[in-house]
């Protein structure tokens, strides 16, 4: 299953890392690898508990174009 994750630095230099297909599903790291390395086991322990529950497995994500 390929998915598209965000990864941004906070201010502590942390990086933060999101699926925005799975709501809720959040990780960190103090390197991108690090937090996309986590990110892949949030991924899958965020799945499981959605199948557990009889969830749909991602919601619809969609790519708009704003002006600005």
């Amino acid at each position: 299953m390929k998915l598209i994750i965000t990864i941004f630095q906070d201010e502590d230099g942390i990086f933060i890392v999101e699926c925005p297909s799975i709501p809720g599903c959040v990780s960190q790291g103090k390197t991108e690898a690090e937090a996309e390395q986590n990110i892949q086991e949030a991924i899958k322990e965020c799945l499981e508990v959605r199948v557990e529950k009889g969830m749909p497995l991602t919601v619809i994500t969609r790519e708009v174009e704003v002006f600005v």
